[in-house]
């Protein structure tokens, strides 16, 4: 099969399949809403069509990284952070200490730098190896395991901050 024909319809289809739903997740941590992820996802599947020619053999690090850029330009462009995560939003009937817990982390998390989020986002959320964050990030794997190692060393000190829940586990390496 000839270089035209394996980048048609039929192969975005697929990635489609396979990683729409991953992109919308990815979406939801960073926006909060799911009609919001799912606008960023088909900008991201546009832009794969678009640069179809350029998209490598790993699909879902690279979709990651078209809607990391897509948001930074998106929030340059309304000059606001992303959203964080108050207790006030947690329903009173769910304030129990998991779900305080994980607003704790979600507090402390956005307190760190962009870059402390995404790494920590990457690893811990979307479930990436080092090699594939390091691919979204445009680094090389050494620099993105450093990345990680001093972004959980930051999120640690601001959990300490806060008072004592159950002890938390920010993602792991593969």
């Amino acid at each position: 099969m000839n270089v035209v024909h394996e980048r048609d319809a039929d192969w975005f289809r697929s990635i489609y399949a396979r990683h729409y739903q991953d992109v919308v997740r990815y979406g939801v941590r960073r926006l909060g809403g799911t009609a919001a992820a799912e606008e960023l996802a088909q900008e991201v599947f546009l832009v794969a069509w678009r640069r179809r020619w350029e998209v490598p053999a790993r699909t879902l690090p690279w979709l990651y990284g078209v809607g990391r850029r897509l948001l930074a330009n998106h929030w340059r462009a309304e000059r606001a952070a992303p959203p964080a995560l108050e207790l006030g939003d947690v329903p009173a009937a769910d304030r129990h200490d998991g779900i305080a817990r994980l607003v704790d982390v979600r507090t402390a998390l956005a307190r760190l730098s962009d870059d402390d989020q995404e790494i920590l986002r990457l690893v811990g959320w979307e479930q990436l190896s080092m090699s594939e964050a390091a691919l979204v990030l445009g680094c090389g794997t050494a620099t993105a395991k450093v990345r990680l190692h001093l972004a959980r060393r930051r999120l640690t000190a601001l959990l300490r901050e806060q008072p004592a829940a159950a002890p938390v586990r920010i993602g792991g390496t593969r």
